[in-house]
């Protein structure tokens, strides 16, 4: 069953605000700590709309999903900085912390898999740490995608993230962000319990 509802426009300010982590620019388009925008890509894709509208240090498209409001976004901080994009936008709408999705890339999960989670800490993401400490809150929902280990333990985390995909990864990661779309409807629709057991990995 699809929670999408392609043809509304729409109405009013965004009830909430769904946030796809990654840097800007083209040279980081398919590296692994862009999951979170791929997901946003994929998103607007499916809701037919454009990521296109420059507002809250972001690029950003409104969107209906599930009934409901939502204003997908893509800050353009660069990833240590989101959370200045995310409060401003939050500020503006008077958007609690409970009603802001945030997806983004996961080094403990094996690409292909997502897990969803209804709050906690940065596990040592540097975007969700900048998100926590803007809004001085924790307890916001995310969806996080898989995007694999570093292959060894001697490499450096930020040349593993900063990688691009293998060919053969990005089908896995399209499939895991189809799924995040179908969560994120279900968590925008008041159902993460139902989103945690249907896609946690």
């Amino acid at each position: 069953m699809l929670f999408f509802s392609r043809n509304q426009k729409p109405a009013g300010p965004p009830e909430f605000l769904i946030v796809g982590l990654g840097n800007p620019g083209k040279k980081y388009a398919l590296t692994r700590h862009n999951a979170g925008f791929l997901f946003a890509e994929l998103l607007a894709d499916r809701e037919n709309v454009k990521i296109n509208k420059i507002r809250f240090k972001s690029v950003t498209a409104n969107v209906t999903l599930n009934g409901h409001n939502c204003l997908l976004m893509q800050p353009q901080t660069f990833m240590n900085n989101s959370g200045e994009a995310v409060r401003e936008a939050a500020k503006f709408y008077k958007i609690p912390p409970e009603r802001i999705l945030v997806v983004f890339d996961d080094i403990s999960l094996p690409c292909g898999k997502l897990r969803i989670r209804r709050k906690g800490s940065d596990g040592g993401h540097n975007g969700i740490k900048s998100i926590i400490y803007q809004l001085n809150s924790d307890q916001f929902p995310r969806i996080k995608l898989g995007i694999g280990d570093k292959p060894h333990p001697d490499y450096a985390l930020m040349d593993w993230v900063l990688s691009t995909f293998k060919k053969e990864e990005l089908p896995l990661l399209k499939e895991a962000a189809e799924k995040a779309c179908d969560a994120a409807a279900l968590i925008v629709g008041g159902d993460i319990d139902e989103a945690m057991n249907r896609f946690n990995s």
